[in-house]
C-alpha cells in the first residue's frame, strides 16, 4: 500500500523554487504523462548503466569459481584443504564492514563519481589477482576486493531510490541485480574464451590459463568505469538530459512521496532509526538467508557441475543457461511485484521454487534431472535478494534513513555469504548433500520471514487507518511531521 498524500491527484501544483535549476520555476503543474516521460528518459540512461556496473562487480567477485577449475586450485595449492573456502570467506569480512559507511559517503559525494570509483577499485584488484603466486596472495586480493565491492549493491539500491518512487523501484532493482545472475552466464563464457589464450607477458611473469580470466575481466571493468562517470547523474535535479522543468518534477515527486527533503544531513538519529526498525530487521535477516543460497550457488556451481563428470570446458558452458533463466525470471517477478505493489508474496513463491530445486538435487540420481534442478534452485533464489532489499527501502522514509537502511540490510544480509562459502566442501563431493540441505533450510527461514513481514505490515497499516498512531503528530508543525519519516501516521507500509 502506498503512502497517503496528494500525489494521487491527477495533477500537482507547486509554487516552491527549484534551488538546483538554472532558473526559478513557479506554478509547476504535472500529471502521470509527465512522470512517465521523465521515467522513460531516466530508464534509458540510468538503469542500463547501473546494470553493467553491477554485472562487472559480480563477474569480478565470482570469477574465482571459474578460475578454480581452470587450474588455479592446483597452482595455488588449494586442493584437498580449506584454503579456497577461506579465500571466499575473507572477502566478506571486509565487504560487510564497509557497506553502511559507503552509503553515507555516497549520499555526500553523489553516484556519478562515487559508484564508478568503486568500479575502478575492484577492476584493479581483479587485474592484480592475475599476478599472485600463492594462496596468501589470493587471501590479500580477496580482502581488498571486498573493500572495493562492499558499497556497490547497497549503493546502487539507494541511488535508484533517489530517482524512482516506491512502486517503481523493485522492477529497476530487479534489472540491475540480474547482473548477478547474468554474471554467472558471462563468467562461464568469458572463462571458456579467455583461459585458452596462449601464455603471454614478460619472462618469469607469464599470464596464462586462469590468470587470463582475472586480468582481462579486470581490464574490461576499468574501461567501463569511465563510461559510468560520463552517463550517470548524481541526483534527479542534476539530470542534464532533462529540461529544468522535468528536473524539478523528477526531484519533487520523490520528496513528496517520502515526505522528506533530499538534502537532509545524515545524523546518529537516522542511523538508529534505520537499524532499530522492525521492517529492516526482517528484510536484513531475509537477505541473510537468501544470500546463503545465492552466493553458494554463484561460487560453487562450476564445482557442482564438474562433479557430475563433465570436463572443465564443458562445465563452463553448462553453467550459462541456469543463470540466463534466473535472470529472465527475476525481471518478470520484479515487474509483477511492482504492478501489484506486493513484496512478501512473491518472495514466498520464490522460496518454494528454490526448495523444490535443492530437494531434487538431494533425491534424484539422473545427471539430467540434477541439471534441471539447478534451474529451479537458481530461478527461485535470485529474485528474492532484490525483493527483500526493495521491501526495506520502500518502508524506510527519509533519504538519510533510506541510505543507512540500504547499507544495513546488505551488511547484515551479506553475513549469510560467509555461511555460503562453507556449504560445499571437498569432503562432501560428488553429491554435496550437506550443502543442499543447508540451502533448503535457508529457504525455509526466508519464507517464514516473508510471512512475518506481511503480517506485521498489515497489522501496522490497520492501526494507522484506525487513527491509533495519530498521537505521534499532535502539536507538530509540518517540518516535524516530515522528520518522522516512516513513523508518520500518514505513511503506509508495502506488504
Amino acid at each position: 500500500m502506498q503512502a497517503i498524500d496528494k500525489e494521487d491527484a491527477p495533477a500537482v501544483k507547486m509554487t516552491e523554487k527549484v534551488s538546483s535549476s538554472e532558473e526559478n520555476l513557479t506554478g509547476i503543474e504535472w500529471d502521470e504523462t509527465d512522470e512517465k516521460r521523465i521515467r522513460r528518459r531516466m530508464d534509458f540512461r540510468i538503469v542500463p548503466t547501473v546494470f553493467c556496473l553491477y554485472l562487472l562487480c559480480f563477474i569480478d567477485r565470482a570469477n574465482v569459481g571459474n578460475a578454480r577449475i581452470q587450474g588455479m586450485g592446483k597452482d595455488l595449492h588449494l586442493i584437498g584443504n580449506y584454503r579456497f573456502n577461506w579465500a571466499l570467506t575473507i572477502f566478506y569480512f571486509s565487504y560487510i564492514v564497509v557497506e553502511i559507511p559507503s552509503n553515507i559517503l555516497l549520499k555526500k559525494i553523489g553516484g556519478r563519481y562515487y559508484l564508478p570509483a568503486l568500479v575502478i577499485a575492484f577492476g584493479l584488484v581483479s587485474m592484480c589477482t592475475a599476478f599472485i603466486d600463492n594462496f596468501k596472495g589470493l587471501y590479500a586480493c580477496r580482502f581488498f576486493l571486498g573493500i572495493a565491492e562492499g558499497g556497490m549493491m547497497p549503493g546502487i539500491a539507494y541511488y535508484l531510490s533517489c530517482f524512482y518512487k516506491r512502486n517503481e523501484l523493485l522492477f529497476r532493482m530487479g534489472i540491475y541485480i540480474t547482473g548477478a545472475s547474468l554474471a554467472g552466464a558471462f563468467g562461464g563464457l568469458l572463462a571458456a574464451g579467455l583461459s585458452p589464450i596462449p601464455s603471454w607477458g614478460v619472462e618469469g611473469r607469464k599470464i596464462h590459463d586462469w590468470r587470463n580470466i582475472f586480468f582481462f575481466e579486470g581490464l574490461f571493468t576499468l574501461v567501463f568505469s569511465g563510461v559510468g562517470m560520463l552517463i550517470l547523474p548524481s541526483t534527479p535535479d542534476k539530470c542534464k538530459f532533462l529540461t529544468p522543468r522535468d528536473r524539478y518534477i523528477a526531484l519533487e515527486r520523490i520528496n513528496r512521496e517520502h515526505k522528506e527533503s533530499a538534502n537532509e544531513p545524515t545524523t546518529k538519529h537516522h542511523v538508529k532509526r534505520a537499524i532499530f526498525n522492525i521492517n529492516n530487521l526482517i528484510c536484513a535477516l531475509g537477505f541473510f538467508s537468501i544470500n546463503v543460497s545465492v552466493q553458494s550457488f554463484s561460487l560453487f556451481l562450476p564445482t557442482i557441475l564438474v562433479n557430475l563428470g563433465w570436463t572443465a570446458l564443458k562445465t563452463q558452458f553448462y553453467s550459462v543457461p541456469p543463470y540466463c533463466v534466473a535472470c529472465l525470471y527475476a525481471i518478470f517477478i520484479a515487474r509483477m511485484s511492482d504492478v501489484y505493489k506486493r513484496r512478501g508474496i512473491f518472495i514466498i513463491g520464490g522460496t518454494i521454487l528454490s526448495m523444490i530445486g535443492y530437494t531434487m538435487l538431494v533425491t534424484v540420481k539422473s545427471n539430467s534431472l540434477k541439471y534441471l534442478a539447478v534451474f529451479f534452485a537458481s530461478a527461485g533464489a535470485f529474485p528474492q535478494g532484490p525483493a527483500f532489499l526493495a521491501w526495506g527501502l520502500n518502508n524506510a522514509a527519509g533519504s538519510s534513513v533510506r541510505a543507512v537502511s540500504g547499507g544495513f540490510i546488505v551488511a547484515l544480509g551479506s553475513a549469510g555469504a560467509i555461511i555460503a562459502t562453507w556449504t560445499y566442501l571437498e569432503k562432501d563431493k560428488p553429491n554435496f548433500h550437506r550443502g543442499h540441505y543447508i540451502n533448503i533450510g535457508a529457504q525455509v527461514v526466508a519464507c517464514s520471514l516473508a510471512c512475518i513481514g506481511i503480517a506485521y505490515n498489515k497489522w501496522e497499516n490497520a492501526k494507522r487507518e484506525r487513527g491509533e498512531r495519530d498521537d505521534r503528530i499532535v502539536g507538530l508543525n509540518e517540518q516535524e511531521k516530515i522528520a518522522l519519516g516512516y513513523r508518520n501516521p500518514e505513511f503506509r507500509y508495502h506488504t
